[in-house]
């Protein structure tokens, strides 16, 4: 190990306080390194380029290894197992001139090898304890197997459910994505990041990313500052609060200026208003691509980008090839450069990798803490909570007997069952609807098995939306040579279990469509299996909100399954066969047609609201179609029945800073018990500014016996009826409000309180 590294090291070592590090000691420790660094290394920190996967014993004559040696790498990505990763770090450690460790980043979105559900399914649950166990259970499994740092959580709210990205996220909820977003940073990160079970995380993307026009990836955005602060920004600020120790800048623009050289966004708001200590990064090749935007060339927009606020380039490698130059030509300040290095460094001191760079490379760790029987447990458990029962009429659960004919392209495909960016996935090992099945009836039972269709009559289509190793496996037969087989084989059967939707890329990044309902074959494979006159259960897979019109009107039950995860095939059969009551509830609004796009809950009135039935010539509504939507925010069915009384607020009138307890009873009317996610919203009347006809404000999940009742309380503060103004001021505004109670954003009782 070199001479410069031991001495920072002895710095390192006698500053040390103990498992939690002062924020005192960790700068000390950073100037100690900085001390030492040229300005050529400063640079280098700010480089994070992809690193790909090596064999054991092939890095060290990489280019990516020549660069490290050099200084000129802060970090990787795109790396995994402990062996690779290790190799890397002591080509960093004990080849490099200062021996500064690497940080190693991955896109841990939803679980590692224990894949849980992709994150729009898991913020189904509306359990804020399990999503933050998700993320503890893929922070222990990626540290075991080499990675300190994840690009999660994906927090952009999206409202438009063309935009393949809508999967990632949390819904369209501002408030729930922020208690979301809060529980991921825990999870991740949890009380010392120092422990290498925990990661750090990386919050994207940072800002209004899921607002892209018309629903295309990468696409513009461009919207109001009060929007902004009132709807877009809340669950990036959640994060930050809860400590998330790094950002990344988003690919589109704001206000005619791409994020990631957005001086406003990234200094302005991000570090003046919410005091963001951590680094941000930029997103994959996002500071070249602004010379696509055009806003200048390679130095130009790496310069800006800097001055802006970025810390890190990820793969463009415009801040390590340009800066200098920059420099010497006055455009930027060695400070500024020096300052972005402090950042990086700080976040390499907090995850304790000056103290021990290879903290995260256990062999033992990796093989007894990943893809674990526990890990994969919870997964399955997590999956049964983020299902969402769409319709059922009378049909579910199933019996483990007679015939089950189980049927459709994505019935039998295990690479699929894990839904997109699920990078780590052990798709081998998934459980598949089948397997699922298959294990759940052992004998008691017959099933049997038909693909019906390929999953999109276009293979073209189907070619576009494959990537990450996984396959749709077309069938080469005719669409009639399936469908005929598929129909043969269900009448045969009692019940006929049909399995539709997406494949796992074809919601995602880069995956945005135009089209929401189910391809034509799938339909014509439901409608031939309909005719049959047997019993029909759609088992939907899907990563958006989708046009389900004639589903709902023709299909007896429907089970929304999103992508379950590594473990989806076994949690299906869990809720089919009612061993496990769905309790899922939906994050986004399904609408009837793409036409209605954006269609979300908690939108404004007009001068013109639609004020009794459809259709009403001069007030806001369509021609052709209601103002409602198929399945509204918050909806689900279970197994058995919820009702609810009444909602009761103890006091008539509060006073700034004062607060009214709302509570609602809550019976559990059916045969089963079950889990309801109660759920309360408000409504200011008036106010200086529009307000939403309706707006979350809390929500819980109670679990009720049979027959049980329980009285649900919620808390309302001023802070809950506060909102940002037209001088983007956070107020509460004296006046008349209305909260409401129920089981989802239509269905829900009403009472109201003054605010003096």
């Amino acid at each position: 190990m070199k001479l410069i590294y031991l001495l920072a090291l002895v710095v390192v070592l006698t500053s040390c306080s103990g498992p939690v590090q002062k924020q005192s000691d960790i700068d000390a420790r950073v100037d100690s390194v900085l001390n030492l660094m040229t300005l050529e290394e400063k640079i280098g920190q700010l480089n994070l380029p992809s690193a790909g996967q090596f064999t054991t014993g092939a890095a060290a004559n990489s280019d990516i290894a020549k660069k490290i040696e050099s200084g000129q790498v802060g970090g990787l990505f795109n790396i995994k197992r402990v062996a690779a990763i290790r190799e890397m770090q002591q080509i960093a450690v004990e080849k490099s001139r200062l021996g500064i460790p690497l940080i190693f980043g991955m896109d841990v979105i939803h679980g590692y090898e224990s894949v849980f559900p992709i994150p729009l399914g898991l913020s189904c649950s509306w359990d804020m304890d399990l999503i933050e166990r998700s993320a503890r259970i893929a922070a222990t499994e990626a540290s075991a197997d080499g990675i300190n740092w994840t690009f999660s959580p994906m927090l952009d709210l999206s409202r438009d459910p063309r935009w393949g990205r809508i999967s990632e996220g949390n819904g369209e909820d501002t408030y729930l994505s922020s208690r979301i977003a809060e529980a991921m940073v825990r999870g991740y990160q949890g009380d010392d990041l120092t422990a290498n079970n925990t990661i750090m995380s990386c919050v994207k993307h940072y800002a209004l990313y899921g607002a892209a026009e018309a629903g295309r990836d990468y696409n513009t955005t461009d919207m109001s500052h009060i929007r902004m602060y009132n709807e877009y920004f809340p669950p990036y600020k959640a994060a930050i609060d809860a400590g998330a120790g790094s950002i990344m800048a988003s690919f589109n623009e704001i206000d005619g200026v791409p994020a990631t050289a957005n001086k406003w966004l990234l200094t302005e708001v991000l570090r003046n208003q919410w005091g963001f200590k951590g680094f941000v990064v930029s997103d994959y090749t996002g500071v070249s691509e602004m010379i696509a935007h055009g806003i200048g060339d390679l130095q130009t927009v790496s310069a800006r980008a800097l001055d802006a606020g970025l810390d890190m380039d990820m793969v463009s490698e415009g801040l390590l090839t340009t800066l200098k130059k920059s420099v010497d030509e006055g455009k930027i300040t060695e400070q500024q450069i020096t300052e972005a290095c402090r950042r990086v460094l700080k976040a390499k001191f907090q995850l304790g990798l000056f103290d021990d760079p290879y903290r995260y490379c256990s062999e033992e760790r990796a093989k007894s803490e990943v893809f674990t029987a526990t890990n994969r447990a919870e997964a399955r458990k997590a999956a049964t909570e983020s299902f969402v029962l769409l319709k059922n009429d009378n049909v579910l659960p199933l019996k483990k007997s007679g015939t089950i004919a189980v049927i459709g392209p994505m019935a039998n495909t295990r690479e699929n069952m894990t839904g997109t960016w699920s990078v780590a996935a052990r798709f081998s090992e998934s459980i598949s609807v089948m397997d699922g099945l298959t294990k759940a009836v052992g004998n008691s039972a017959k099933l049997v098995y038909a693909r019906g269709s390929n999953l999109h009559e276009d293979a073209a289509i189907e070619e576009r939306a494959t990537m990450f190793g996984k396959s749709l496996n077309r069938d080469k037969r005719s669409a009639e040579e399936m469908r005929s087989e598929a129909v043969r084989i269900a009448r045969a059967a009692d019940v006929i279990v049909a399995v539709v939707g997406e494949g796992a890329e074809m919601s995602g990044e880069a995956s945005s469509v135009t089209n929401l309902e189910l391809p034509q074959t799938q339909r014509e494979l439901l409608k031939a299996l309909l005719q049959t006159g047997k019993p029909v259960v759609a088992v939907l897979f899907t990563g958006r909100p989708l046009v389900l019109k004639w589903e709902n009107e023709n299909v007896p039950a429907i089970l929304n399954v999103w992508f379950g995860g590594s473990e989806a095939g076994d949690a299906i059969a869990d809720v089919l066969f009612g061993d496990v009551n769905p309790s899922g509830k939906l994050t986004t609004t399904f609408p009837q047609n793409v036409g209605q796009i954006p269609l979300y809950y908690v939108h404004k009135n007009t001068g013109r609201p639609l004020s009794g039935p459809w259709f009403q010539k001069f007030q806001s509504n369509y021609i052709y179609v209601s103002n409602e939507p198929v399945y509204p925010f918050g909806y689900g069915l279970s197994y058995t029945t919820f009702t609810y009384g009444d909602v009761k607020v103890d006091k008539s009138s509060i006073t700034q800073g004062d607060s009214v307890t709302v509570s609602i009873d809550v019976t559990n009317a059916g045969k089963y018990d079950g889990a309801e996610v109660v759920q309360l919203y408000i409504r200011d009347w008036v106010g200086s500014v529009t307000r939403p006809v309706k707006e979350l404000r809390g929500f819980k999940k109670v679990m009720l016996k049979a027959g049980e009742a329980k009285t649900v309380t919620f808390q309302l503060t001023t802070q809950d009826l506060s909102f940002y103004n037209s001088d983007l001021k956070w107020v509460a505004e004296p006046g008349e409000f209305s909260v409401f109670a129920g089981g989802n954003s239509n269905n829900v009782k009403e009472a109201k309180f003054k605010l003096q």
